[in-house]
């Protein structure tokens, strides 16, 4: 008889609630890991875009030889799609004036509110599928626990009415009741260490997101004044490093 005992012979005992609380932990996990997969291989694309990206922005001579470079590739990571639009609200600002209300204050203004629109919206763009990883971490527990308690009812209800109620009968079934137990932890231990580490990365990449703004703010503000000339170009690059 024990040797029957296990996950298997714990399926075939379960009723309904007990296959919907499995299939609720298996969900989880594969929303779980597909998130952890596809951010994490999308993060790691970034990087190495965004870095390739900045390398050729400060060594470039102008913000028209940025402009150029950006007609001739596409703008595939954060920094060139900021750049991108800022170089395009400078374009159009010049060329309608700021008698529009998304223009009212300033060229400055009008570029501020285009670089901070700009960051929301990649800062939108990296949280999705956390707040599903979140739940997934915080919920999971709490699901294969009351898999397990509902699967200890279940099998001490049917011990009950057999009438054998010695220890062999009673070990064998609550052991397996603690499987869910075991798979609510296995579901949120990778969530949580994934959507910590994920909190972290998009933390410093806003950083440097928001750092890279300030430096394209001043390049196009105080660089446009004086004509944007390579020297002063280069002169901001390394004010900006220091």
């Amino acid at each position: 008889m024990n040797e029957s005992l296990g996950f298997a012979h714990f399926l075939s005992q379960s009723d309904a609630v007990g296959r919907i609380v499995l299939f609720l932990l298996l969900a989880l996990s594969v929303a779980s890991w597909y998130l952890i997969l596809t951010k994490g291989l999308a993060n790691l694309l970034a990087g190495r875009r965004a870095s390739v990206f900045l390398r050729q922005f400060w060594s470039a001579a102008s913000l028209d030889e940025v402009k150029d470079m950006l007609g001739r590739q596409n703008a595939d990571n954060a920094f060139a799609d900021l750049a991108r639009q800022a170089l395009e609200a400078s374009d159009e600002g010049r060329a309608q004036g700021l008698q529009r209300l998304a223009a009212a204050g300033g060229q400055g203004e009008f570029l501020t509110r285009v670089l901070r629109n700009g960051i929301d919206q990649e800062a939108a763009r990296v949280e999705h599928g956390l707040t599903l990883m979140a739940s997934a971490g915080s919920a999971a527990p709490y699901v294969g626990l009351f898999g397990t308690v509902w699967g200890i009812y279940h099998a001490l209800v049917q011990i009950g009415m057999s009438g054998q109620g010695t220890l062999d009968k009673v070990a064998g079934p609550v052991g397996e009741a603690l499987i869910m137990t075991a798979l609510g932890l296995a579901v949120a231990i990778p969530a949580v260490l994934a959507y910590n580490a994920f909190n972290r990365r998009n933390r410093i990449w806003l950083a440097k997101l928001d750092a890279y703004a300030h430096d394209l703010y001043a390049l196009m503000t105080v660089g446009a004044k004086s004509n944007s000339s390579a020297g002063e170009v280069r002169q901001l690059r390394a004010a900006a490093q220091r």
